[in-house]
């Protein structure tokens, strides 16, 4: 395993809402309220927020992988921190900082016994979801006469059949991770305790890809919903071009003819 490279001390790491450690190209981002079920309060989005900034900025990582610590990925919103007044958003980024601006750069959520309310509207943000056998996945706002407010209303009619979304988000019942993979929901299911361990193993076979090409190709896939079908090649190009003229695309391809691996530059 390759080291961990951190830029705080152990004690402040363990103390912080957010722990972020780097393994090779993955930034691996941890919620670290394991004694409130990882539930999302002002500090924990804030620092998620610089986590994910930490990760579009530095041009030695390509991908991130979020999970929680302890038990279960995240339960959602503190809502003893909201009765008290406190609100969980973070300027663009909206709450937990991530549901309304997630990072350039893709993201894999790693789940762990539940990701529920909030929890399933940050797992939602990002691209790729590794999940365990047992895991439970679920909105149940209107049990509180809350609306899942957080991008699972907007995200899951586009992911999974529009009647199982409206299942999820009246009854406010929960799925198991089992059922999210037969839907299309969980790319990959791993054993108890594996969550981590499968969505580093998926990270680093998106990290072999070339950095530009990857963001190129998740911002066509997540803002192409928006263009008329008439000009969506045009409004692609716009995105793939520079991809194309780029020195990597270059090294792609001479990588290739020389049989060898490619070293990315991104540029």
């Amino acid at each position: 395993m390759i080291p961990i490279e951190s830029n705080s001390t152990p004690q402040a790491d363990a103390d912080a809402p957010v722990i972020s450690e780097v393994r090779g190209r993955t930034l691996l981002i941890t919620l670290n309220r394991p004694q409130a079920r990882n539930a999302v309060n002002l500090a924990l989005a804030q620092a998620l927020a610089l986590a994910l900034e930490r990760l579009d900025d530095d041009p030695a990582l390509s991908v991130g992988v979020l999970t929680g610590a302890g038990k279960g990925f995240c339960a959602g919103m503190d809502l003893k921190a909201f009765a008290a007044g406190e609100r969980a958003w973070v300027g663009e980024r909206g709450f937990a900082g991530i549901v309304q601006r997630p990072p350039v750069k893709p993201l894999i959520a790693a789940i762990e016994g539940f990701a529920v309310a909030g929890g399933l509207e940050v797992a939602l943000a990002c691209d790729l979801i590794v999940a365990a056998e047992g895991a439970m996945l679920g909105i149940p706002e209107v049990k509180r006469s809350l609306v899942a407010a957080g991008g699972a209303l907007l995200r899951l009619p586009r992911r999974i059949p529009y009647h199982v979304a409206m299942e999820l988000a009246l009854t406010g019942e929960p799925i198991s991770a089992e059922r999210g993979a037969a839907l299309g929901l969980v790319n990959r299911l791993v054993a108890p305790g594996g969550a981590v361990e499968g969505a580093l193993s998926l990270a680093d076979q998106i990290a072999a890809g070339a950095p530009l090409a990857l963001v190129a190709s998740k911002r066509i896939l997540q803002e192409q919903w928006d263009w008329p079908a008439g000009e969506a090649f045009a409004a692609q190009a716009e995105i793939s071009e520079p991809v194309f003229a780029s020195e990597d695309a270059r090294e792609g391809a001479v990588a290739f003819a020389e049989k060898r691996p490619p070293v990315w530059r991104g540029r």
